[in-house]
């Protein structure tokens, strides 16, 4: 039975990958375990080891060298040191193998459902630690099925969890469905990693750009902000460290090519690529695309900008619903009232009757 345990270490190790050592200790001490619990060992300097080469399990205890032994659990005498052929002295403390003639059967029987245990936990924490490295990293994974509100994902090692508050409303989750998520959290639980996902975090969006971007993966394109509303619309602000590219061209690719694998699997998600500028006026008026907006006034005290644009161009400013005004606001951290010029007065811009104003 020793021998089969090596060898069930050794082929867990091949296919679970889980280093043969963590395995082979946590086998001994389940095996000491047991060895307490049958023989009403007391002993703390007892021990149980499984021989590398044969596979042989041994319990080993340390005893001290003496004349006359009075406790035969701790000590032993020279005479039967020399028998055991070990170099030792009155006064040295010794290991010798002290394993019981049918400790094997018993050991194998007590220590099964223990090592299985070990067995477990060491998977756990080796996926534990995998996948919480990847924490604010995109992972693809298959819808597997409904758990209350939640949506069950199959990450192949194990599974993730996707809150309701995580889920766009537009979507559909299912069963079988391949779908790129956000991981957003891991945690540690007794019974393995908890792991939180998400398809409505502004970091799904700069993820998937990373990885359709070369030269945002390359960092000659910086993202610096996103306004999101998802399943509807995104905003992305993006700025060159190079002159001589184009980020907004960089990130649309030829003929929309890039940008339109992204949308895709956001199953179908607008994403408004902005030219970031360290001027808010500037970056105002970008954040405003595709409206053409003629003036920026800002109030720095209240943080409040009104924007002026032409009266046709003042429902494509404002967007369906307001959605433009508002993720314009959420990109920039500016309020910003939005002001119609009637047509006649475009050189002479004043209050106009029509304004949108967002928190």
């Amino acid at each position: 039975m020793s021998r089969e345990i090596f060898e069930a270490i050794e082929q867990i190790e091949k296919t679970k990958g889980i280093p043969k050592e963590t395995l082979k200790q946590a086998v001994e001490a389940a095996l000491l375990s047991a060895y307490r619990k049958n023989f009403k060992s007391s002993h703390k300097g007892v021990s149980v080891v499984i021989d590398p080469v044969s596979g042989r399990i041994k319990v080993l205890a340390k005893k001290l060298v003496v004349e006359n032994p009075k406790d035969r659990a701790t000590e032993i005498s020279l005479t039967e040191v020399r028998k055991q052929g070990l170099e030792a002295d009155i006064g040295d403390w010794v290991e010798v193998e002290i394993t019981p003639h049918n400790f094997g059967r018993i050991a194998a029987q007590t220590a099964k459902q223990v090592i299985l245990q070990r067995i477990r936990e060491a998977e756990r924490e080796l996926i534990y630690e995998e996948f919480y490295e990847k924490e604010g990293e995109v992972i693809t994974g298959l819808i597997s099925y409904q758990e209350g509100n939640n949506i069950i994902v199959d990450l192949g090692k194990t599974t993730g969890i996707l809150p309701a508050p995580e889920q766009v409303a537009s979507e559909v989750y299912r069963p079988g469905g391949r779908m790129k998520f956000y991981i957003v959290e891991v945690r540690k639980t007794t019974k393995g990693p908890k792991i939180i996902l998400s398809r409505t975090h502004p970091g799904l969006v700069r993820r998937l750009l990373e990885l359709e971007i070369p030269e945002i993966h390359d960092g000659l394109v910086d993202i610096k902000a996103i306004a999101r509303e998802p399943g509807v619309r995104s905003k992305v602000a993006v700025e060159a460290r190079d002159k001589k590219i184009d980020p907004i061209g960089a990130c649309i690719g030829n003929r929309g090519s890039r940008i339109r694998n992204i949308i895709d699997e956001l199953r179908g998600e607008k994403i408004d690529i902005i030219l970031w500028s360290e001027r808010p006026e500037e970056f105002i008026a970008e954040a405003l695309n595709p409206a053409e907006v003629k003036r920026v006034e800002l109030d720095e005290e209240q943080r409040v900008a009104t924007v002026y644009v032409d009266q046709s161009q003042l429902s494509l400013a404002i967007g369906k619903e307001g959605q433009n005004a508002r993720l314009a606001a959420k990109i920039t951290g500016w309020k910003i009232d939005i002001k119609g010029i009637p047509v006649g007065e475009e050189e002479e811009i004043g209050d106009g009757e029509e304004t949108q104003d967002t928190p």
